[in-house]
């Protein structure tokens, strides 16, 4: 399968975030008052890299400062309230706020704080227990996410490993398209190996249905591109002294044949 090439781009979007207006029931906390981390580790190894690869992929895409993307962190949208916490969570037209990276307020994602929910929420179906079909498609389309995604790699909770839910009003509607208008990117689903480990992974994609390419593709088509146009280079190096040596030896042929002429002519 053929893979995507993209500069990095400042990713569209479809609604400016001055249209969604948050306003807390109550008076805004003050972070330092909020748990933000529980210490709680990722629950597999092939989780953490389904993560990376969708991550990786976006970062590789798009101008970093123009969307954050992140795993496993919280996401309040309520001041008392837990948070929810998705696999992978995709936000377009924010950046991370200035100044120490690890204020508070950047360490998870607050409502509040970024005046817009995100655009896409992935979760990974380890076990039955997760609720990914049940309370958590109320939960996100409370949170006012547009794109609510389900991969069940091995089909625990559905038939399907990949259904897609799309916002309409405040609730979710399942959807066939795997083409996520609003990020101007789809979702695939690609057998191969990654980080040593083979399996069905879950990939963004480009309208043709070609994976985005992660960090190390590009390196590697970067390479091969490098590689080719050195080839082409010496290729036209070689052509350039053939070219001379012919030039020379059509020379030696013309000054030979008027040395044959100007024989004859004396002879005769």
């Amino acid at each position: 399968t053929a893979l995507l090439t993209a500069d990095r781009i400042k990713p569209s979007f479809y609604r400016d975030k001055s249209t969604f207006i948050f306003t807390p029931a109550k008076p805004l906390p003050n972070l330092d008052d909020l748990i933000t981390e529980d210490d709680e580790p990722v629950d597999n190894l092939f989780s953490a890299n389904q993560q990376h690869l969708l991550i990786d992929a976006l970062y590789e895409l798009w101008d970093e400062e123009s969307f954050i993307a992140t795993t496993n962190v919280g996401m309040f949208y309520d001041t008392v309230q837990p948070p929810l916490v998705p696999d992978v969570l995709v936000s377009l037209n924010v950046h991370v706020f200035p100044g120490n990276a690890l204020d508070k307020r950047n360490r998870s994602y607050f409502l509040w704080e970024y005046r817009k929910p995100p655009e896409a929420v992935i979760e990974l179906v380890s076990n039955k227990k997760g609720k990914e079909a049940g309370s958590k498609l109320q939960d996100y389309a409370k949170f006012g996410v547009k794109y609510y995604i389900i991969y069940d790699s091995l089909q625990q909770i559905s038939e399907h490993a990949l259904r897609v839910y799309e916002l309409s009003d405040t609730s979710y509607l399942e959807t066939k398209s795997r083409w996520l208008a609003d990020l101007g990117i789809g979702l695939m689903l690609w057998k191969g190996f990654y980080r040593g480990m083979e399996a069905t992974w879950l990939r963004w994609c480009d309208r043709q249905g070609n994976p985005l390419l992660i960090s190390k593709e590009s390196r590697i088509q970067e390479r091969q591109r490098a590689e080719q146009a050195k080839q082409q280079a010496k290729q036209a190096k070689q052509q350039a002294k053939q070219a001379e040596h012919q030039a020379n030896q059509a020379k030696q042929q013309t000054k030979q044949a008027n040395q044959q002429a100007k024989q004859a002519m004396q002879r005769a």
